[in-house]
């Protein structure tokens, strides 16, 4: 029985466009570019970030945030940034009585304007809030903890098979891998991320009949 399910953030609840475009903006290259950047790192298992040190060699990527934020162009995040099926999959796991907590690798800005959406959810908080980013252990014993459920009984759900599905397993969490977004598609065949997921979904609204099942 699962009593617990705890969401990635970055392309399993919000899209990645917007925060990408502000960053080729804010570096002076087309969004394009900086696309396929992103997918050229994605397709050989790099942190994201190393598309923005291909741009820009020896780059301070906390400096250039925070001085982005100074001028006014930090980070954005409202309801234009959800996926669609957000809404509906998260009060649909709360009416069948699961615990759903939004956990992801975001700042605390990014914590705070997640919280203002008032998403149907019993917890939202950030790797930036935590002080401990996925995929480290840490990250994820704080997971267990505020999961209020044995981990058996705790499905963490994700895209990224390196920050979500291979460091949720290891902390004995069960995992749905959602096939969404760059690393989502990209890695949804490989015969490592099948055998460590327990389910694989293209939709939230799927865990609705995971849990009835």
């Amino acid at each position: 029985m699962i009593e617990s399910i705890v969401f990635d953030v970055g392309e399993t609840i919000t899209r990645d466009d917007r925060y990408w475009s502000a960053w080729a903006d804010w570096l002076g290259i087309p969004r394009h570019t900086l696309s396929a950047l992103v997918g050229a790192v994605v397709a050989q298992g790099r942190d994201n970030a190393d598309a923005l040190r291909l741009v820009r060699p020896g780059i301070d990527v906390t400096a250039e945030r925070a001085a982005m934020e100074a001028v006014g162009r930090g980070e954005q995040l409202d309801e234009r940034d959800l996926y669609d099926d957000v809404w509906p999959a998260l009060a649909a796991l709360r009416e069948l009585g699961v615990r759903v907590v939004i956990a992801g690798n975001q700042t605390a800005r990014a914590g705070g304007l997640l919280r203002s959406l008032g998403l149907p959810a019993d917890l939202v908080v950030t790797s930036g809030e935590w002080g401990a980013a996925k995929p480290q252990p840490a990250f994820f014993e704080r997971v267990v903890a505020v999961a209020d459920a044995e981990p058996g009984r705790t499905v963490y759900v994700g895209d990224h098979p390196a920050n979500d599905v291979f460091p949720a397993k290891a902390a004995g969490l069960r995992v749905a891998h959602i096939r969404r977004g760059p690393w989502g598609h990209l890695w949804a065949d490989d015969p490592k991320v099948v055998a460590a997921a327990d389910w694989r979904i293209d939709t939230l609204t799927q865990l609705t009949s995971i849990i009835e099942g």
